[in-house]
């Protein structure tokens, strides 16, 4: 589970957070050949935007989208 400000979190952002890869380009690589299934379907597109209940898999292990806000005072 990765968590992000706001209401949506960036494909490629969330490779980051997830430790997969130590670079936007690394990300951005992985997206672009075909790694990447977004709730069963192949995506290519790096900015694509994940919200809550997403389900990323990457290489057979899959990830939760967990989007949050937080309560400024």
């Amino acid at each position: 589970m990765v968590t992000n400000d706001g209401d949506s979190i960036e494909l490629n952002v969330f490779i980051k957070r997830l430790g997969l890869a130590a670079t936007g380009g690394q990300a951005k690589i992985i997206i672009r050949e075909g790694k990447v299934l977004l709730n069963g379907t192949p995506e290519t597109r790096n900015k694509k935007k994940l919200f809550d209940g997403d389900i990323v898999e990457i290489d057979g292990k899959k990830y939760v989208v967990k989007v949050w806000e937080n309560i400024r005072t």
